[in-house]
């Protein structure tokens, strides 16, 4: 991986954790809902005047539709998702679920693309359910139906995060490509048209009091800009360069920067919970993105 792609890939994790804290924040005071659709329509905004200022080349190369989809499936769903967790998880713990991704990943490859699964990958695959399993048992949040339907959502995010990847190779990346600017402006279009039949139905009961405070706001335009806009331009990029497995990997990096967030800004509590599953994940991790054994009568051969 070339430096520049590493520091990518620390940027969009350190830019991903954060996002969890303003979620955190923003949906007791405006709602679930309202939060995800925001998030996206803040977005897409925000692209839209970022590539226009850069003067970029409006061309979808006829991939407009394929982008929505995409969108609906990497950001809109799982914008949704995380909110309702939000609802009933610390920012710490949604982070920690989000590093389920690539073991998703792994899961929807072997399944609906054709990509092997090994042993090692489904010895991995169930080491990160353990995970998944001791995080919801144990720590500061009451094991109940609450916290199961959170990590419930989450997991339903991811499951979306590692379709999206697969998608994305598939659709853009091997089908040419496209400017990775143009791709999260597609897609954030895509999400936030998804989300208008929810927000339209949700926004009577939104409360209106909080949008009169700029802090709302703030966080609104951190959430929107900072971590939806101009992350996944770094996503794409990221998926273009080294691919969307390696890609997939910044969700490890995003529990140690969602927690130390959440404990430094909202006062979460770190618990024996996040250190077990988060080892567990962490193992999980190792076994299904290490590098695959190279037979011997291949090294010879070569």
């Amino acid at each position: 991986m070339k430096p520049a792609d590493l520091v990518r890939l620390l940027s969009l994790a350190a830019i991903w954790g954060a996002s969890f804290l303003f979620i955190r924040m923003l949906v007791p005071e405006i709602g679930a809902l309202p939060t995800a659709f925001l998030r996206v329509l803040l977005s897409a905004i925000g692209l839209a005047v970022l590539l226009a200022v850069l003067r970029s080349d409006w061309d979808f190369r006829g991939k407009l539709g394929k982008t929505w989809v995409i969108g609906i499936v990497s950001s809109g769903v799982p914008a949704a998702m995380y909110a309702l967790a939000a609802k009933v998880l610390p920012a710490g713990y949604s982070a920690i679920f989000n590093a389920t991704t690539p073991l998703m990943g792994v899961l929807i490859g072997a399944l609906f693309f054709a990509e092997k699964l090994t042993g090692t990958k489904a010895a991995g695959v169930l080491l990160g359910l353990a995970g998944v399993a001791v995080l919801t048992r144990t720590g500061p949040v009451a094991f109940d139906a609450q916290l199961l339907w959170g990590a419930a959502a989450c997991l339903v995010a991811t499951t979306c995060y590692g379709f999206a990847g697969f998608m994305t190779k598939r659709w853009i990346t091997e089908a040419g490509g496209m400017d990775s600017g143009m791709v999260a402006l597609g897609c954030q279009i895509g999400a936030t048209l998804c989300l208008v039949p929810v927000f339209a139905w949700d926004a009577p009961r939104m409360p209106l009091e909080p949008l009169l405070q700029p802090g709302t706001w703030l966080a609104l335009a951190a959430l929107g800009f900072l971590c939806t806009s101009f992350a996944y331009i770094l996503y794409f990029r990221l998926i273009a360069n080294i691919g969307p497995v390696k890609t997939m990997t910044v969700t490890f990096l995003i529990p140690p920067f969602g927690v130390f967030w959440g404990v430094l800004l909202l006062g979460e509590s770190v618990s024996m919970a996040h250190l077990q599953g988060g080892v567990l994940i962490a193992l999980a991790l190792w076994l299904v993105l290490k590098p695959a054994a190279v037979p011997a009568a291949v090294k010879s051969a070569g």
